[in-house]
């Protein structure tokens, strides 16, 4: 990492609550409009964005990828879309922060502040203001993927378990039912919760449904011969998003191997202790929210510093690896995977 990026990226988030109401206030002033437009509610919900940007913008900045926060911004752009907030607002909500950083912190060199605004402004008009779904007719089981997908938002969980049990017992490998059906429904569940076309509450019961239905399936998933191999898997600080790591943790269960899930908002004592009690050979560390990179860096960092664990090999992935993927390097793993099939080849990899 470049130095002078992680110390100003440390500066953004220590002053994140003065930087984020000089934002608001700079904001308001710029567009006096948005006052009566928004009301009382708005402007805190202003607030609390501006602390997201400067979030996001400090991730991105201390593992020097700028690509990071322009993709963050086109995310913004299609939630705020979906909430009737237009572009214009979130451009100039761009500028502002860029203003903002630029008087507050005058050390900053400008080209630094400008690489990463810039990015998302540049981009910001040619962005979609919606997404099309991520089950496509074209894939395999798509029929299956949409029934299991309706029967969900119709909160039917028993039809859903139905679904996948009967598809399992017609033959369907359980891989393709993880890689097709659940993992699909669960990016188009959170596709129209960015879009504000379902609820934070049917979200959550989905992915719910999503789990309960994967430990139905643990009676095959736990019958594969045994190959000698350990892995542990999980999320880092308050990580919550643990589906991912959970569907990788499975494949290597289904490939003989065996693994130790030990799930969301993990803290750093309880990975090193049970990396010691399962002599784990392979660590899969999962992370879907870009702020949370730093937790993974300082997780790997405190790994390699123990000489007991020198020989375990460290494989990430989520969703801030599949926008960069170099940024495994930059955290210090030894490999990254973009899904839990393409993970179970690259430990193989590591291992030989």
């Amino acid at each position: 990492m470049s130095s002078l990026n992680e110390q100003f990226s440390q500066r953004i988030v220590a002053h994140s609550d003065s930087l984020a109401n000089a934002i608001v206030t700079k904001h308001y002033l710029q567009q006096p409009e948005l006052a009566p437009r928004y009301g009382e509610k708005g402007q805190a919900k202003c607030l609390s964005d501006a602390h997201r940007h400067l979030t996001y913008l400090a991730e991105a900045m201390a593992v020097d990828h700028p690509s990071l926060f322009a993709n963050y911004i086109a995310w913004g752009k299609v939630l705020l879309s979906g909430l009737g907030i237009p572009e214009a607002d979130l451009a100039k909500n761009l500028q502002v922060i860029g203003e903002v950083l630029k008087e507050e912190i005058s050390e900053m060199p400008i080209s630094l502040i400008d690489d990463y605004i810039q990015a998302g402004l540049q981009q910001l008009p040619t962005l979609p203001s919606e997404l099309s779904t991520f089950i496509k007719t074209a894939e395999p089981h798509a029929d299956l993927a949409n029934q299991y997908f309706e029967a969900l938002l119709s909160g039917k969980r028993q039809i859903a378990s139905q679904l996948i049990l009967n598809a399992v017992n017609n033959g369907i490998s359980i891989k393709e039912i993880y890689l097709y059906v659940f993992q699909r429904t669960q990016y188009e569940i959170g596709r129209l919760w960015q879009m504000n076309k379902v609820s934070v509450a049917q979200e959550h019961y989905c992915t719910a449904a999503t789990q309960l239905i994967m430990s139905q399936l643990y009676a095959y998933i736990f019958a594969s011969e045994k190959r000698g191999h350990t892995l542990v898997a999980t999320c880092v600080g308050s990580e919550l998003h643990e589906m991912g790591v959970r569907m990788v943790a499975d494949f290597f269960e289904m490939e003989g191997w065996d693994t130790f899930y030990l799930g969301a908002n993990m803290p750093p004592s309880g990975i090193i202790k049970e990396l010691e009690e399962r002599k784990a050979e392979v660590l899969a560390i999962s992370a879907t929210m870009t702020f949370h990179i730093s937790a993974v860096t300082n997780l790997i960092t405190t790994i390699r510093s123990n000489e007991n664990f020198k020989s375990v090999k460290i494989m990430v992935g989520g969703y801030p690896f599949n926008v960069e993927p170099s940024l495994w390097q930059k955290v210090g793993a030894d490999a990254y995977a973009k899904n839990a099939d393409e993970a179970i080849k690259v430990a193989n990899s590591l291992l030989n």
